[in-house]
């Protein structure tokens, strides 16, 4: 772990109060409404009141730091996260679940806003990573870290929130580095290479937190369908992701209460990082 993040896990610890962490929930784009589901708020902070982290570019990513408290569970709540197309590296993108691992949390879930690439899956759909596509020829580990992917969106996880939710779908996530949305040559190729959702964020995040130890867990909003030649428009896709993540609250509560589980698919043991 990175004298940065550790030095930041212990800044938390401090000006919240909480010791430790059991989870991190890092909402994305639209997804400040599912904050309602992570229990009682215990603290709250600027993001860039801590070491390493930048306030984030991205509309709507307020760039909040929260601890909550849910029956019990310490869950830490990043409202945003700096994205690879701001420019400031992959390390900048995992800062903050390397920050949560060094804060003890075993468990990540990640969120975002996506543009479908599979035409019966309306706007409004809410789909659960079940595997990616790491696009963006980056990555913020290094050295000879040679962690296992296969199962990195965890399985049980899923299946935990399906049984609370069954209108959620599996998919599998393509992340391209952005900022510009992708040609429609490149989105019937993003089609054949077998993603259902695009999107500019979360798998190097996924990739370190899996580095890290955590047991993950990915929920992404379907905001647009790509190719149907409709301009994207960046007020709707935040409305469209506020209203799947209010619906969808419960299912992201089913999967937080595996957070203090020792039983993980975690491991602990999967390599430093050393960033």
């Amino acid at each position: 772990m990175s004298t940065t993040a550790t030095t930041a896990a212990a800044t938390l610890a401090e000006r919240t109060g909480v010791a430790a962490h059991d989870a991190v929930v890092v909402l994305g784009s639209g997804w400040e409404p599912a904050a309602g589901f992570l229990g009682r708020v215990v603290a709250e902070l600027p993001v860039t009141e801590l070491p390493g982290f930048l306030r984030p570019a991205a509309p709507g990513h307020r760039g909040l730091a929260r601890s909550y408290d849910l029956e019990g569970t310490r869950v830490l709540a990043l409202l945003g996260r700096t994205h690879l197309y701001e420019g400031h590296g992959p390390d900048a993108v995992a800062h903050g679940v390397r920050v949560a691992a060094a804060a003890g949390a075993r468990l990540a879930v990640l969120t975002n806003a996506s543009g479908g690439l599979r035409p019966d899956w309306p706007p409004g759909t809410c789909a659960l990573l079940r595997d990616h596509l790491n696009l963006t020829v980056s990555s913020a580990l290094v050295a000879a870290q040679f962690v296992d992917l296969t199962d990195l969106w965890s399985p049980r996880l899923r299946a935990a929130a399906r049984e609370t939710d069954p209108s959620l779908v599996e998919a599998v996530y393509a992340q391209l580095r952005g900022p510009s949305i992708q040609t429609l040559a490149e989105t019937e190729m993003l089609r054949a290479l077998g993603a259902d959702l695009v999107g500019m964020s979360t798998v190097v995040e996924a990739v370190s937190a899996r580095a890290a130890g955590l047991e993950v867990a990915g929920l992404s909003a379907v905001t647009t369908v790509e190719g149907s030649g409709e301009e994207l428009d960046p007020d709707e896709v935040v409305a469209v992701a506020e209203a799947t993540a209010q619906r969808v609250g419960p299912a992201l509560r089913a999967i937080l209460r595996f957070a203090r589980d020792d039983a993980g698919t975690g491991d602990p043991d999967l390599g430093e990082d050393t960033a």
